[in-house]
């Protein structure tokens, strides 16, 4: 597949802001309680001055109002995200697992959406920030399902059925991902040209992302690299929990402490 060079929005940061962390692909769920144990402890404890969470912070979203069925993981995380939102700002960009992540999710979380791509300008830089999905152009069913998806006709018609079919579909999907993850499939990683050109559209010299799960540096050409951020499970050995943070001085990867 090709891919025609996105509209970038832009977000310039206030002159006060020092460091700015990024993260994605948390993938929190319950079965995982170490995982969301590291991420509620890291937003009481960052010292950066934003937070910026590239997709997939949650293993699967089903729709806005499983916010408000009692006792749901999704209001405790919700809740979680808002006491941390009255402390630092947060942005948030849809993942392949939580794009239907809906307006009342950022109202409960107090969290601003981003658009992917977006250039973030800070200190005199220019970075690219994306989940990095769209830049997978080699899975092509992907692809094809990824433009079904975020279709206002196909999100209608899975958010009209019952929260439990969809919670049941949710379990389903999953147990297909981690079953493909299993049997050693290669998944597809970003297009080089295409994240090249990217970069050169945009003006800017990195691309953060995450989706790939395959945290590293990729030099594309002189001055411009793409970043991939690491996926959080606090249960692995070694455990992986790491944001990388952006100061003046560029960007530097924070491994974490489990909580």
């Amino acid at each position: 597949m090709t891919t025609t060079v996105p509209r970038f929005e832009e977000l310039i940061a206030p002159s006060h802001w020092r460091t700015v962390d990024f993260i994605s692909d948390l993938h929190l769920q319950a079965s995982e309680p170490a995982t969301v144990a590291a991420f509620r402890h890291y937003l009481q404890a960052t010292p950066a001055d934003a937070l910026f969470i590239l997709g997939d912070l949650f293993e699967v979203w089903v729709g806005d109002d499983a916010i408000d069925e009692p006792g749901s993981f999704e209001a405790e995380g919700c809740t979680a995200l808002f006491a941390a939102a009255q402390r630092l700002p947060l942005y948030f960009m849809h993942g392949n697992r939580d794009f239907l992540a809906g307006p009342a999710f950022l109202q409960r979380t107090g969290m601003t959406g981003l658009a992917d791509p977006t250039v973030l300008v800070f200190a005199g830089q220019r970075i690219v920030l994306s989940h990095g999905d769209l830049l997978c152009l080699d899975d092509v069913d992907y692809q094809r399902f990824r433009v079904q998806a975020r279709s206002s006709a196909w999100q209608q018609a899975f958010l009209a059925q019952s929260l439990a079919t969809r919670r049941a579909q949710a379990r389903g999907i999953r147990q297909e991902s981690e079953n493909k993850k299993q049997s050693g499939a290669v998944y597809a990683d970003l297009d080089g040209p295409a994240t090249l050109a990217w970069l050169q559209a945009a003006q800017a010299g990195n691309l953060v992302h995450g989706h790939t799960h395959r945290p590293a540096e990729h030099a594309l050409a002189p001055g411009l690299t793409r970043v991939v951020l690491s996926d959080w499970d606090a249960a692995a050995l070694p455990p992986r929990l790491e944001t990388l943070r952006l100061s003046q001085a560029g960007l530097e990867r924070i491994g974490l402490t489990p909580s």
